[in-house]
């Protein structure tokens, strides 16, 4: 019999709610039980039955919370290291999330040369099918030169269906969303294409009126790339994609909650607009996301990242983010104030949900991986497990 973990006594945050000095067992790679659901201060038995505890190792976390595994939908690098580079970079990329609790990442591609992103698309798919990475995401080329952020405009082209066709074709199943601007020509086409192969259609770096932004959602979108961001502003007489795509229920909507994206009020608004069953944190991180200042590249464009916060080298547009989904979780809970139960939701069942991986990840339940991760009275992060084994052993300090 593979040897068991208990962790006991942290506070446990479970679909059903918060448990006080509760359990979880481990074993092997799966979560196999936890002690009984219900609100915080719950009674939990003080020792587990014999079967239980037979070969368990019982490691004490008490004074910690224990969340799942954070899912990030949107993320470009770290670690110095680029998901439009080589193997070795998207896995350099992938463990320097894996330290931040990010145990379920997206690789997100930029807007290069189409025959680039199709040798990229196989590529990170190989990754796919080995289960170092979730799936992939193309944030371009099929966007609007009007909002393209950090994007080669040189490299834009219209939402062409049968190009769309190629990438997810090269992706060999892998491909989990692409961003599009859904009012150029083709793009409702390519809506529909993709909500036909199970490719999330997301809506991003768009110059889309209230009125295009709501015949793509009725075409097939389902998600907001990183809301407010790369479209127009909303308008008490134009209200543009925003108001769209925060007020349909069919919508996720995408936030970067690093303290440069977004005002505190603007996430505010879309938070409690959207609910905490619509919002996906994610990072958008690139290359220097726990690597540091300095310059980068991002696809062709050169980067400068000065206390933390990336822009282009030239024009000085933002460029992603340095963010990993710990300092997000905890800027969202002792800076913004929301629940811990809503930010949980918004950084792993949601986006769990999103990209179809919800019967393995997501959440603390019986017969899921046992992704989870740890964190102090102060919400920063002490461990980190990804399927049984540690990623951050909370043990070692």
């Amino acid at each position: 019999m593979a040897t068991r973990k208990i962790l006991a006594g942290a506070r446990v945050v479970l679909p059903t709610g918060t448990v006080d000095g509760g359990r979880l067992v481990v074993e092997g790679t799966r979560i196999t039980g936890h002690s009984p659901t219900g609100p915080a201060g719950s009674p939990v038995p003080d020792t587990e039955n014999a079967e239980t505890a037979e070969n368990a190792e019982i490691i004490d976390v008490r004074g910690h919370w224990l969340v799942p595994g954070f899912v990030d939908m949107h993320n470009h690098g770290g670690g110095g290291a680029s998901f439009s580079g080589t193997a070795e970079d998207a896995l350099t990329a992938v463990r320097t999330h894996r330290l931040h609790g990010t145990t379920t990442v997206v690789a997100s591609t930029v807007t290069d040369d189409m025959d680039i992103l199709v040798g990229q698309a196989g590529l990170l798919s190989e990754l796919a099918e080995q289960g170092d990475i979730a799936g992939i995401h193309f944030e371009g080329p099929f966007i609007s030169p009007c909002r393209k952020g950090a994007h080669s405009e040189a490299l834009l082209r219209d939402p062409d269906p049968a190009e769309v066709r190629k990438l997810i074709d090269a992706a060999r199943g892998r491909a989990k969303m692409v961003t599009l601007a859904t009012e150029l020509p083709g793009g409702l086409d390519s809506v529909r294409l993709l909500a036909e192969h199970g490719v999330i259609a997301a809506i991003g770096h768009t110059d889309a009126t209230y009125e295009q932004t709501v015949a793509a959602i009725d075409a097939g979108a389902t998600v907001a790339t990183h809301l407010f961001n790369a479209m127009p502003p909303l308008g008490h007489r134009a209200p543009g994609p925003i108001a769209a795509l925060l007020e349909d229920e069919r919508i996720t909507v995408e936030l970067i909650d690093d303290g440069t994206h977004l005002h505190p009020a603007s996430l505010q608004l879309a938070f409690h607009h959207a609910g905490a069953a619509r919002v996906a944190f994610i990072t958008d991180a690139m290359d220097a996301a726990g690597a540091g200042d300095g310059r980068y590249l991002l696809g062709p464009l050169e980067v400068e990242v000065s206390d933390g916060v990336a822009r282009l080298v030239e024009g000085g547009s933002i460029a992603g983010s340095t963010l990993t989904l710990d300092r997000a979780f905890r800027r969202a809970v002792t800076v913004d104030r929301l629940p811990v139960e809503d930010v949980v939701a918004a950084l792993s069942a949601n986006p769990a949900k999103l990209l179809g991986v919800d019967d393995r990840v997501g959440s603390l339940e019986p017969g899921k991986d046992a992704n989870l991760v740890l964190l102090d009275e102060d919400f920063v992060l002490k461990g980190v497990m990804r399927r049984g084994e540690w990623v951050v052993d909370p043990r070692l300090g």
